[in-house]
């Protein structure tokens, strides 16, 4: 049985729990998920995923609740870990935004609010690398990946801008893979 861990600070947590389960009973295996607000419970998960929301906000949580410290020392492990929008400008190296303290675990710089505001938002049908079939993806106040490291992969990519990258162990994507009922994403983070 594997445990996963979302970090419950702000975001889409049920429906990354949702996403979770349903990805590893679609490759077989047995997970449990936990919802994590505080330190002390990152350590004990296999599989990590942080979500979106308000990434000043995040980054203040995770440092207030001591979580941040426990996030990097997974990604160090080479655990496998998704980070979702606000989640993905949070574990970039630059957030080009003083009021984010980045986990600097993916080997990115992000342009928060790249693709405009919440009225903004659109699907797009992407192509994503390891995917058989396009992935209906939600972009909700999205960041773009506008710089990226040498070990970076890119996954995909939307008018000519990252917005899924994998380092290692680490999935990032600009969108919400959780507002579908396709877990093809946390499959690829999680159970590849």
């Amino acid at each position: 049985m594997l445990t996963a861990g979302v970090i419950a600070v702000q975001g889409d947590v049920a429906e990354h729990a949702a996403a979770i389960r349903r990805a590893a009973e679609r490759h077989g295996e047995s997970v449990t998920v936990e919802e994590i607000r505080t330190a002390g419970v990152v350590p004990e998960c296999d599989l990590l995923l942080m979500p979106g929301g308000e990434s000043t906000t995040i980054s203040r949580l995770l440092r207030e609740e001591g979580i941040d410290e426990e996030i990097r020392a997974h990604a160090e492990a080479g655990k496998p870990m998704l980070v979702t929008c606000a989640g993905l400008i949070v574990a970039s190296r630059d957030a080009k935004d003083d009021r984010v303290t980045t986990l600097d675990i993916l080997d990115v710089s992000v342009d928060r609010n790249a693709f405009g505001r919440q009225k903004d938002s659109f699907e797009a049908a992407l192509d994503v690398t390891g995917l058989e079939e396009p992935f209906p993806a939600v972009f909700i106040r999205a960041p773009a990946i506008d710089e990226v490291g040498d070990q970076i992969d890119v996954l995909a990519t939307f008018d000519g801008r990252p917005v899924a990258v994998r380092e290692d162990n680490v999935v990032g994507t600009a969108f919400h893979p959780e507002l579908t009922d396709d877990s093809r994403i946390h499959g690829l983070a999680f159970f590849r």
